[in-house]
């Protein structure tokens, strides 16, 4: 059928530490808050404790993806009263520090080199060079301890090839799920993106290996 991987699939081939820190600390709350049953075997109990776990990732990840969906509808002319605050937040920021507020909004690729993906806002007409902005929602309320990650890195330099604009300006854009309005962008330098760009390769021909996709 011609299918290619998504860049978040190719990325996902190397471990992401920051996930896997959020996953225990999860699993760490559940067990502390989680009474356990008189006479309760414990392969039951340690059972029951990641499956409350995954209930509650579950519940934050169906938060994160109602903010995330809310905040690029905005740049489609949909307004959420629900996540109005966000929105507005988001807006602010952006406008703020690019001067921009036009955006093509879900824009899909699939690139000759293998790989696809869909941009959650990007514009060529920014400086000569472009502007791709990534959408991550987190639960923070201190900007101080909201930081980008090398898979965040990665994921917008292979981004922004994909969409043929090998030199635009990429950057992240965190949304507080918890502090309503709230907004911290992490821009990436040339420099980060060159690097981000050489690893994701690394990756990409390391899953086409592993899968036999040509």
């Amino acid at each position: 059928m011609n299918l290619v991987p998504s860049v978040t699939t190719i990325i996902k081939s190397a471990a992401s530490p920051s996930l896997e820190v959020w996953k225990l600390n999860q699993m760490m709350l559940a067990a502390l808050t989680l009474p356990r049953v008189d006479n309760e075997p414990e392969e039951e109990f340690i059972a029951r404790i990641q499956r409350d776990s995954k209930e509650h990732a579950k519940m934050a990840a169906e938060r994160g993806t109602a903010v995330h969906t809310a905040v690029e509808s905005m740049y489609s002319g949909v307004m959420h009263a629900q996540f109005a605050d966000h929105q507005a937040g988001v807006y602010r920021e952006i406008e703020k520090e690019f001067g921009v507020t036009e955006f093509q909004p879900e824009k899909a690729f699939a690139h000759e080199l293998g790989y696809g993906g869909k941009l959650d806002l990007f514009t060529p007409n920014y400086q000569d060079r472009g502007l791709v902005i990534d959408i991550k929602t987190k639960e923070f309320s201190d900007p101080s301890k909201v930081a980008g990650y090398d898979e965040h890195m990665m994921q917008l330099a292979a981004y922004r090839v994909g969409v043929d604009l090998p030199n635009a300006d990429c950057a992240n854009v965190f949304v507080s799920v918890t502090v309503p309005g709230l907004v911290v962008i992490n821009k990436w330098s040339q420099e980060d993106l060159a690097r981000g760009w050489s690893m994701f390769q690394g990756l990409l021909s390391y899953w086409q290996a592993k899968n036999q996709h040509k």
